[in-house]
């Protein structure tokens, strides 16, 4: 069943990129005792992810914040090398680039879709969600392929 408002998120190792190289992190301890904003893109790089959802969140990570947001974080079926260059070329500043290396996460929420015509194999489907203490609060998943309820600007305004 696919995740849904009130449910608890799943407890799972994700990756992202330090200082000091890759670093495994738990979902448990991203989410636990604060209030995240979540989306996730299909794809690192790619031409809606990098133009509009990403700069989206970058934009509009101050307003967030005022509104409650504690964190933000921008979640991909990517490697942490991957999520981490893509955060530096597109200057994501403090929004939080996690990698879900090996879709444990997204299956787990039964949010993924198989990509694997296009040549990248199981990707997450495009969604933004407000997290509170590891429980869902707002869900706004999109239909594959679409970009119109996992914007910033509408999380924004669900506050």
């Amino acid at each position: 069943m696919t995740i849904s408002v009130g449910d608890k998120l799943p407890s799972v190792d994700l990756m992202e990129m330090t200082e000091s190289g890759p670093s495994k992190v738990s979902s448990s301890d991203l989410f636990g005792g604060k209030k995240v904003a979540l989306f996730a893109v299909p794809g690192a790089f790619t031409p809606t992810c990098s133009a509009k959802h990403l700069p989206g969140f970058v934009d509009n990570l101050d307003a967030l914040k005022a509104k409650g947001v504690d964190a933000v974080y921008c979640l991909s079926v990517n490697d942490p090398f991957v999520m981490g260059a893509w955060g530096k070329a597109q200057n994501s500043g403090d929004v939080r680039m996690v990698a879900d290396p090996d879709a444990a996460f997204t299956k787990a929420m039964n949010v993924e879709f198989d990509a694997s015509g296009a040549g990248l194999g199981i990707r997450s489907r495009r969604y933004s969600m407000l997290v509170n203490d590891g429980v869902v609060e707002q869900l706004n998943l999109e239909e594959t392929g679409g970009f119109e309820v996992s914007d910033a600007e509408t999380l924004l305004g669900q506050l």
